[in-house]
């Protein structure tokens, strides 16, 4: 089944906020200091990403017009809303919902294991990555859960609709977008989102606050760039 990767993705997070909700009595302190580490370890893997583009003018461009159109829309207002709405159903304290819901959801989606996994799903019915992927978003879950609360867990939503669209799309890319064309997709989509990752790290460890869910446009951004190179270069 295409969809049977990310399935198993959204349980993962699912199964590993509630693991997680076991350990929420860990002392403030403790918390501080796990959540700095894994926003280093974020804004790590954020550095590995970016190593991937082979044009980084794209990822500039991509992620300087992305900021515009996404401060436009406001994204990140979009995105906290829907945490607070959560918080009013759930009757929770306020910002805990919310501040877990979008902190979670950037760091599950954007990143090259959801992109290529989901490709992998649709393309060749291959659900190794995302698989793996569900694996190590289980135990992020858990880690996060245990600091930013129950919102985590409505990530899984978002997740699972942002790759199963990917891995349904993918049953017919190939049909009109060649190998060569997609792997520089990836590529630069990979090193864009990269830098966000980065960014999600540094909110993360409390260096600065940046609002990485308006910077989601330059992940469309970055794809059309990509194609107006390949079809100028190759026309």
């Amino acid at each position: 089944m295409v969809l049977w990767g990310t399935i198993i993705n959204g349980i993962c997070i699912i199964i590993g906020t509630l693991i997680g909700k076991v350990f929420t009595r860990i002392p403030d302190n403790t918390k501080e200091t796990v959540m700095k580490i894994i926003g280093l370890a974020v804004f790590l893997l954020g550095i590995q990403m970016g190593f991937k583009s082979n044009e980084f003018l794209i990822v500039i461009i991509s992620l300087v017009v992305g900021a515009v159109i996404g401060e436009w829309i406001n994204l990140d207002r979009i995105l906290n809303n829907i945490g607070f709405w959560l918080e009013k159903k759930l009757g929770s304290n306020h910002g805990s919902v919310s501040k877990g819901f979008v902190t979670a959801t950037l760091i599950f989606v954007i990143g090259a294991m959801a992109v290529v996994g989901s490709l992998d799903s649709g393309l060749r019915g291959d659900h190794q990555v995302l698989f793996t992927k569900s694996i190590i978003d289980g135990f992020t879950s858990i880690v996060l859960t245990t600091t930013l609360g129950i919102g985590v867990m409505f990530s899984a939503i978002p997740v699972m609709l942002y790759q199963g669209s990917i891995a349904l799309f993918a049953t017919q890319i190939d049909l009109f977008v060649p190998a060569d064309l997609l792997e520089l997709l990836i590529a630069e989509i990979t090193a864009t989102g990269g830098v966000m990752i980065m960014a999600i790290g540094i909110n993360m460890t409390g260096i600065s606050t940046i609002r990485v869910a308006n910077l989601l446009p330059g992940i469309l951004v970055a794809a059309c760039l990509v194609v107006i190179q390949y079809f100028l270069l190759f026309d």
